[in-house]
């Protein structure tokens, strides 16, 4: 067996963990990315990505592999508020005409390849049993199974949790619960053709929402929203026509694309309770899901795992301070869970969610001012630091002993 050491071992190769991988890998970090999956396919998703998300693809040079895979281009987004209308055009930036909603076996895909393209290795079908943790308690590393019965040790500076909002590393290393939310939405969504491609439309009612999103092949991903306790009112006796049912109420003709649509597999998520945990600790970082999960109200999951990537990736080959991170993207997490959970509630009128809506656009604008202020930074230092540091005031050089793998 070879002996290995990484300055970072990811659990998790989808967006977060992968994003994350990329931009570690192309500051010169060792890189090791696991995922227990054999393949990285498709995934529940609410697809739309938001201006900060879009930016960041852009400066990693994958929103062109995207575009030139069919991906539209979406330059406006229409809230619905019963019967009144308003239509918001997207500015186009410096690096991006507008936004996007791909595809998750598309997106995801584009982003693991260009991480090991920037030099990470990756390693799928693996299973994490849990960390390592040295003889001050710190985590330096993480323990693999083995179809064996026998466990591989795999030594790293820095465990980077992004293995989903029920995190077998946030649970390893004890990560602190900072906030939960009991408001919960149950979605129902499809691909569905025949639509036009009008941008994001957004539709909200009296105690139910809906929207279509333009996705790649000619698609629209079509979803129907309600409070989970209602989710068997709405669902339960023929999921189709539910969302049809309640899509008729804002729009019948994508009401009726939903209906002539040949039959195909619906996906639904019950929902989930929101949650904020600590990003960091001695040896460990969570990003995405792992780290911050809020209801897909606000569709700002996948924003919210490129910012993090982004972050991490700055604060530990730039600063060797991974908490910085977590003090960061704490600050901009927490306004953006609250505005979310109040949304998934249901529990407002019309104007009270415009006010809301006014809110989560503020939150855009400051994350996307991070992001420039981030690259502005980057682009003053003369050269990166060259690798991870698990321990925040510790000898890097201490964290990078190998062990038998």
């Amino acid at each position: 067996m070879t002996r290995r050491a990484y300055d970072a071992v990811i659990v998790g190769a989808r967006v977060a963990g992968a994003a994350t991988g990329l931009a570690l890998a192309a500051e010169g970090a060792r890189v090791l990315i696991l995922d227990r999956a054999p393949e990285i396919g498709d995934t529940l998703s609410t697809h739309a990505l938001m201006r900060p998300g879009v930016e960041l693809l852009a400066r990693w040079g994958l929103l062109e592999r995207l575009m030139g895979a069919g991906t539209p281009l979406v330059r406006q987004a229409q809230f619905h508020y019963g019967a009144e209308r308003v239509t918001v055009p997207v500015r186009p930036g410096p690096l991006a005409e507008g936004l996007i909603a791909p595809r998750r076996w598309l997106l995801d895909r584009i982003i693991l390849d260009a991480a090991v393209a920037a030099g990470a290795e990756l390693a799928l079908g693996s299973d994490v049993e849990g960390c390592l943790r040295g003889a001050d308690g710190r985590v330096a590393g993480i323990s693999l199974a083995r179809p064996d019965g026998r466990n591989r040790e795999i030594r790293a500076g820095l465990v980077i949790g992004a293995d989903g909002r029920a995190s077998r590393i946030a649970a390893a290393v004890g990560a602190e619960l900072l906030a939960t939310s009991p408001h919960r939405a149950a979605t129902v969504y499809g691909y569905f053709p025949g639509i036009e491609n009008r941008g994001y439309r957004l539709y909200f009612g009296d105690g139910v929402s809906a929207g279509a999103l333009p996705t790649n092949d000619g698609l629209h991903c079509v979803f129907a929203t309600c409070p989970s306790a209602a989710y068997g009112r709405h669902f339960a006796a023929d999921t189709r026509r539910g969302m049809a049912a309640i899509l008729a109420g804002f729009d019948p003709g994508i009401a009726e694309s939903v209906q002539a649509a040949p039959a195909e597999r619906l996906r639904r998520f019950p929902g989930a309770p929101g949650h904020l945990r600590a990003r960091t600790g001695r040896g460990w970082a969570l990003a995405g899901d792992a780290a911050f999960f809020k209801d897909p109200a606000t569709a700002h999951g996948i924003t919210d795992a490129l910012m993090d990537a982004h972050a991490l990736s700055r604060a530990v080959t730039r600063d060797g301070r991974p908490d910085a991170y977590g003090r960061a993207r704490h600050a901009q997490s927490v306004p953006l869970f609250a505005v979310t959970q109040r949304i998934a509630s249901f529990d407002w009128g019309f104007d009270a969610l415009k006010a809301l809506h006014e809110t989560l656009s503020a939150c855009m604008k400051s994350e996307s001012a991070a992001v420039d202020a981030g690259s502005a930074a980057a682009s003053r230092q003369p050269e990166p630091r060259r690798a991870a540091t698990a321990n925040d005031h510790a000898d890097p050089r201490q964290t990078m002993e190998p062990c038998d793998a």
